[in-house]
């Protein structure tokens, strides 16, 4: 076991954390644990419950980060109320600023919890990283990245639909149904469409049912 002052932790090797926990699930479990698999790193990543599984497919889904590690280490600290311990759930690390994470649904967190986050983010300022607990999402916002998620992984463009999609959106905003449609093959287009809304190389509105209504844009242009 590796143990660093506060003022060191930015320095250590990172990439030598391991999850403080196991990810292990056994029958009458109250909490769901799990591995998900994010194209963005290539590998799999450890959660605890679902609500962190989403934060992992919404990360998946925004990109820009090089690296998550899942429970990244043990915080020991001191309170008014003694001595405490806290295990953030992620450290995503980028080149422009990395985050301590952690997820916990609002109407779970106690008064305790507060003590551990406010730990967590004095650690955070100290290390030069931001910190964030995430409480939770729009329905409709986990509903269209889940969606988009399903046509995450690379795929082959024989017939050039993603060309035909993409000039078609430059030209101006359609509703997600008309776009197919201005392909060859409005069936096999539609594939396509989402993987290029996942690869945000096309934009919509997620706090918008995600359908063969919703609009879609080029990207940097609402």
């Amino acid at each position: 076991m590796l143990m660093y002052p506060v003022k060191d932790l930015s320095d250590g090797p990172a990439m030598a954390s391991v999850p403080v926990r196991r990810f292990a699930w056994r029958t009458g479990q109250r909490h769901r644990p799990g591995l998900e698999c994010l194209v963005t790193t290539g590998r799999q990543h450890g959660f605890e419950s679902l609500a962190e599984r989403w934060l992992l497919l919404v990360l998946d889904f925004v990109g820009g980060f090089d690296e998550v590690l899942s429970q990244p280490f043990r915080l020991r600290f001191f309170s008014s109320e003694g001595k405490g311990s806290h295990i953030p759930d992620f450290l995503v690390l980028a080149a422009g600023a990395c985050w301590l994470v952690d997820v916990r649904p609002e109407g779970l967190i106690e008064e305790e919890d507060e003590v551990r986050f406010a730990a967590a983010s004095q650690v955070a300022a100290a290390a030069g990283w931001r910190y964030a607990v995430v409480t939770g999402w729009q329905r409709q916002v986990l509903a269209g990245v889940d969606a988009l998620s399903a046509r995450r992984r690379s795929m082959v463009d024989q017939l050039g639909l993603e060309r035909q999609l993409l000039a078609a959106v430059r030209r101006q905003p359609w509703q997600f149904g008309e776009l197919v449609e201005q392909t060859r093959l409005p069936a096999v287009a539609r594939t396509h469409a989402v993987h290029l809304l996942w690869r945000r190389r096309m934009a919509i509105d997620l706090t918008q049912p995600f359908g063969d209504g919703i609009w879609v844009y080029p990207v940097g242009r609402a």
